[in-house]
């Protein structure tokens, strides 16, 4: 039973999500740079920096870090520069935004939706080498980290290694967690991400020779010319949004710190609420900008419009899983049991930069009541069943 005291209601709406980006002001001595060179995109000056200033932070050598124009279009550049045989199958969790299965049918493959790891919501290695020694012809996977949570990296080197099979890591909310390896890496930064330039992203590689191939692959083919040596797209960053990518850069310390207080409210709060968990590696180190909790099944939908009524917007962030939505509905896939009960039972909280902890505290005993509702519904259902 949640024994805390009720919270204040708060005054005013709480969104979902409420991204803060660096101010006009914060941006301007970046904005004089742009017009003092009259260059815009193509690889700037700006773009360069950030991505020295990026390399620098996450300890990556020279020349392996490629800013994009967006992640998405940052994991079909990476995939296409992996020279997959088109059609191929891309093996990925269903369990994931619809980015990540639209990035690989741009490059070409063919989206194959596995299920995840009930105590991680990431794919498992072991169960993916086993669908191979089955004969499963993958040309490629995705492993997408959940939400920025941290990807067990040395196993899925290991798996790329032992099997030959390219593994690309979807770590579009995970720039906390992002590290070098031999895995392909791709991170956003868009405005939503817990650190934003607007639009844009980065991909991550181990040599300056994947680096080019990615560039390359970013750049209509060009390497070194204006002649088109491999399939590619126009996956550059704009210089004006590497001008936000370095205000927020300069803040990360500062952004950093806000998000893993919101999640240590939320840690406390949650604690004594019944059936209620939170994301799994949740407030274990790494930051993330977004909250997800795991509800008692059949409740997710009556929580929602219960917080809906109480000013509070929550949001499925994953939905069911790509593999209902119309778009993927021809892709192939596995049987999905833990998607389907992440799908119907995991809820997104308002988590945002400005968040107080009398917020935390006021959707936490709103959730509380929309539960003890749902339960006392269902009481009286089976009462009346009976």
């Amino acid at each position: 039973m949640n024994t805390a005291p009720p919270a204040k209601k708060s005054p005013h709406p709480v969104p979902v999500l409420r991204p803060k980006l660096p101010s006009a002001a914060e941006i301007l001595p970046y904005l004089h740079a742009i017009d003092s060179r009259n260059v815009y995109s193509n690889y700037g000056p700006l773009v360069m920096r950030l991505e020295q200033e990026l390399s620098r932070h996450l300890g990556a050598r020279d020349q392996t870090l490629i800013t994009v124009s967006n992640a998405t279009s940052g994991i079909t550049a990476a995939l296409l520069s992996l020279g997959i045989r088109e059609d191929s199958l891309c093996l990925m969790p269903s369990w994931t935004f619809a980015a990540t299965p639209h990035a690989a049918l741009a490059a070409g493959l063919t989206p194959l939706f596995e299920d995840v790891d009930h105590d991680t919501w990431a794919l498992d290695p072991d169960s993916v080498r086993e669908k191979l020694q089955n004969g499963c012809p993958i040309g490629a996977v995705i492993v997408v980290s959940p939400f920025g949570a941290p990807i067990d990296i040395q196993a899925w080197e290991h798996f790329q290694q032992e099997t030959g099979v390219p593994v690309l890591v979807d770590a579009a909310a995970g720039f906390d967690t992002a590290t070098p390896s031999s895995l392909l890496t791709v991170v956003s930064l868009h405005a939503t991400k817990i650190l934003a330039a607007g639009e844009g992203g980065f991909v991550l590689t181990d040599s300056p020779v994947k680096g080019r191939r990615i560039r390359a692959c970013c750049n209509f083919g060009f390497e070194a010319s204006r002649v088109a040596r491999c399939r590619s797209i126009n996956a550059k960053m704009s210089e004006y949004h590497a001008a936000v990518g370095m205000a927020s850069l300069a803040q990360w310390p500062a952004i950093r710190s806000k998000h893993l207080k919101i999640m240590d409210w939320y840690q406390q709060a949650l604690a004594p609420v019944p059936g209620v968990s939170l994301q799994p590696g949740y407030g274990t180190g790494w930051a993330t900008a977004t909250t997800s909790v795991i509800l008692p099944p059949g409740s997710a939908a009556h929580v929602a419009d219960s917080l809906l009524r109480s000013g509070i917007e929550t949001r499925a962030w994953w939905g069911q899983g790509c593999h209902v939505q119309p778009a993927f509905r021809d892709c192939p896939r596995a049987e999905l049991p833990i998607t389907e009960d992440l799908g119907s039972r995991v809820l997104g909280l308002p988590h945002f930069p400005d968040m107080d902890r009398d917020t935390v505290r006021y959707v936490v005993a709103s959730l509380g009541q929309a539960l003890r509702s749902h339960a006392s519904q269902n009481s009286r259902v089976h009462r009346r069943a009976s």
